[in-house]
């Protein structure tokens, strides 16, 4: 697999785009954030943000922080995937076991797999802006959680 790096010059490739969305996963996965500056733009909006969640690197650093800390076993496995020389969309599984705080709720130990879709748009080889749909309810009662009312 052809691996792409940072910033670019010249014209950004759906094949670079796809790379840089599939570095964002294995870093996902595996836990190490410390260059989701080299493919996140510095003022990327996600427009589908957690509470709280600030721009660029640093407010994905923080949310994705936060759900390893509640589910060291995060993962994220795509199912579908398709894009052009701006924008990655792709269907995934969303998976991980509760083993830490996670919205105010202690520990469950139990595990959940939900579905969820997410659009990017990048800009010079890097995350620009994000749009995605979890199923929150269906991870909530996975984990035997009552959603809070408003």
């Amino acid at each position: 697999m052809t691996r792409f790096s940072g910033p670019q010059t010249g014209k950004q490739t759906s094949e670079q785009i796809v790379a840089t969305t599939n570095r964002f996963g294995e870093m996902v996965n595996s836990g190490q954030f410390e260059q989701l500056d080299e493919i996140i733009t510095p003022d990327s909006i996600d427009h589908d943000p957690a509470p709280g969640q600030g721009r660029g690197p640093d407010g994905y650093r923080a949310f994705f922080t936060m759900m390893r800390a509640a589910f060291p076993d995060l993962h994220i496995e795509v199912k579908h995937m398709v894009a052009d020389d701006e924008n990655v969309c792709f269907a995934y599984t969303l998976s991980g076991t509760h083993q830490g705080e996670f919205m105010g709720f202690a520990p469950t130990g139990r595990a959940f797999s939900v579905s969820a879709a997410q659009v990017g748009r990048y800009e010079g080889g890097r995350l620009a802006e994000r749009w995605g749909s979890t199923d929150e309810l269906g991870l909530l009662k996975q984990l035997g959680i009552e959603p809070r009312q408003s």
